[in-house]
């Protein structure tokens, strides 16, 4: 059953290299991570949502909005998916029916979007955002043209992902499919990353704050559907929480 739907739009994808033990905390027991070459990683993602729908309706003033996030990826089973760290949207409303229906870890926070063409050919994208205590940005430059990644190359893995995974509040691993096109990519010429990754997830993850990233994707976006959350297993263990830092 469909749940949402919506167009992703100039979706900028920063990532990195971490130890798998940085991810125990947020797993869930059956999950586990997805190595790429044998190490894992997470993701700075921003992009914006443009013509959201719930349930085929669209609610007035909460339908084009930006949303940055740190996600991880996950296997279950044969399953390929994503797991969020925490999640940044600017409505409060937005958030919280994320929280209620898929116990996602969705905060409010102050945050803008602006897509700009450039003088010289490019594409500008950039993401400004106000938590704990700190303004932080997120901006990618590219070039207008666009090409489709390599088949099972950084890009195609970092990007194309059919589940998203969390848990319930009672233990039980959830999941939800999230349908839509390859995705084409914009080949990047400039990166603008002023971000306090403690402030914002947690001092686990200030080691970001000095990272270099192992790739940087601009993907166009497309269409999206977002189906019903599925409900799993059982399990006692409890997800340790992200502070809150706001």
């Amino acid at each position: 059953m469909t749940f949402l739907t919506a167009r992703w739009s100039d979706l900028l994808l920063v990532t990195y290299v971490v130890p798998a033990d940085a991810l125990a905390p947020h797993l869930h027991p059956a999950l586990e991570p997805d190595l790429w070459g044998g190490v894992a990683h997470v993701s700075l993602v921003a992009f914006r949502f443009l013509d959201t729908r719930i349930l085929g309706m669209p609610v007035p003033g909460y339908r084009s909005f930006p949303e940055v996030n740190l996600r991880t990826y996950v296997r279950h089973g044969s399953d390929r998916g994503v797991m969020f760290v925490r999640e940044f949207v600017p409505s409060r409303v937005v958030a919280g029916v994320a929280r209620l229906l898929y116990n996602e870890p969705y905060e409010a926070a102050h945050l803008t979007a602006r897509v700009d063409p450039g003088a010289d050919g490019s594409v500008r994208a950039q993401f400004d955002w106000q938590f704990g205590g700190g303004v932080h940005r997120l901006a990618v430059s590219a070039s207008r043209e666009t090409s489709l990644p390599v088949f099972g190359g950084d890009a195609f893995l970092t990007k194309e992902h059919e589940w998203g995974f969390g848990r319930t509040r009672s233990g039980r691993l959830l999941r939800y499919r999230v349908r839509h096109p390859e995705w084409p990519v914009r080949a990047v010429v400039n990166v603008d990353i002023d971000v306090d990754f403690g402030a914002l997830y947690g001092s686990a993850w200030a080691f970001l704050n000095t990272a270099t990233p192992d790739s940087v994707i601009f993907a166009v976006g497309s269409a999206v559907v977002v189906d019903w959350p599925e409900v799993g297993a059982t399990t006692t263990t409890a997800r340790e929480p992200v502070p809150n830092r706001r």
